[in-house]
């Protein structure tokens, strides 16, 4: 088994600061790689196998080597990608990046400008990501978007379609936003499971109008799992559905000082594989535990809900960073639009209470208690009383 994607945060660096970052990005790391270390990287990624290397941040553009850095992973006969916020993708460096042979951009875009905004907590960042689009696509480089999705955007998301199909989005991925970094400081935007009762009608009419588009819906490992909608949503993909976490599995993920996990939102502290200043990437790959593990793993590991579930053997509790971040251990998740329906028809739905804050580091957790309770419906007063 090998990755056929990597996703490389290549610095700390940033310039927003933004509300639901789980690295907590904003100045450089340390000891962050050296261009000689990057390009022997790429080297390494090629020997692995890998297909796609998505470039991220912090921001990728503010490490002076980042087209370097592309340039050689075309090179090597890879995909160069990156992932940006737009505040400082200017006309020049788009045309930069264009030239050292970037395949293609998404960038971010997290609710219509007030709430886009406010997550980055930049005026005007909106206006920046938008321009930024328009600069790449000028340059020749096609580009999509991203979107977290929590209680400030959900209600936002047909109009930020629309908005992206506007500006020449050719794919669109979504994600939950997960209570890690900074935005496990603010759990009040984190969507609750019943949630997910809303969100997934209204994914699968966002799905036809992406169809209607010819924009690629692409639903991040988190948005899940086996409701109603889930050939609507993942009917491209190999077997047509979720097959369970990715991490370690088809994806590799890269910290900027040389640290190597299975995927790049893991925690760093649980889920850190080795290093590549100390072991040859393919080495890690092959035996690091942390890495290894969803490739060993049965359904011992699920617990609660999960350990009950019907799509257990399949699912195998869905997304290892959010479970984690949730609830302090993988195999047990409750962002999942299948269970959330199960405990509707017996009446029940849960909620997450968050009993202990995150310490203030990188891709730092806090906790979370998850309370099953009774639905209780709204009183409707009479209209006239």
């Amino acid at each position: 088994m090998r990755p056929i994607l990597a996703v490389w945060e290549i610095t700390l660096a940033c310039d927003l600061a933004c509300g639901h970052c789980g690295s907590r990005a904003g100045k450089a790391r340390p000891d962050e790689l050296t261009t000689a270390e990057c390009l022997e990287i790429v080297d390494q990624l090629a020997e692995l196998g890998v297909i796609e290397v998505v470039l991220i941040g912090g921001e990728a553009y503010l490490r002076e080597d980042w087209c370097e850095i592309i340039a050689k992973i075309a090179a090597r006969g890879m995909q160069p990608l990156i992932t940006t916020g737009g505040r400082g993708m200017t006309a020049e460096r788009a045309r930069a990046a264009k030239a050292a042979g970037l395949e293609s951009a998404s960038v971010s875009i997290d609710g219509l400008e007030a709430t886009h905004d406010l997550q980055r907590a930049v005026k005007g960042s909106f206006a920046a990501a938008l321009e930024a689009m328009r600069h790449l696509q000028e340059a020749g480089v096609p580009v999509s978007a991203n979107t977290q999705i929590n209680r400030l955007s959900q209600h936002e998301l047909p109009a930020i379609l629309e908005t992206i199909i506007a500006h020449g989005a050719h794919s669109w991925q979504i994600q939950i936003t997960v209570p890690m970094g900074r935005a496990a400081d603010r759990p009040e935007w984190i969507l609750q499971p019943y949630d997910l009762l809303g969100l997934f009608p209204m994914l699968e009419q966002l799905a036809a109008r992406c169809r209607e588009a010819d924009v690629l819906l692409w639903p991040g490992n988190n948005v899940g799992y086996f409701g109603p909608y889930e050939t609507t949503l993942r009917g491209t993909l190999p077997r047509g559905h979720h097959v369970g976490c990715g991490a370690g599995m088809s994806g590799i993920g890269i910290e900027a000082d040389g640290t190597i996990k299975g995927c790049p939102s893991m925690a760093t502290k649980t889920w850190g594989s080795g290093n590549v200043r100390d072991a040859r990437l393919v080495e890690i790959w092959e035996r690091s535990l942390p890495m290894r593990w969803n490739r060993e793993r049965g359904t011992a590991e699920l617990w609660g809900f999960c350990s009950t579930c019907y799509y257990a053997e399949v699912c195998k509790g869905g997304c290892t960073w959010t479970a984690e971040a949730l609830l302090g251990k993988p195999g047990n998740n409750p962002w999942c639009h299948h269970r959330a329906l199960e405990l509707e028809r017996d009446g029940k739905r849960e909620r997450l209470v968050q009993v202990e804050t995150a310490p203030g580091e990188p891709f730092d957790q806090g906790r979370f208690e998850l309370i099953v309770e009774p639905i209780v419906e709204p009183i409707v007063e009479p209209i006239g009383r």
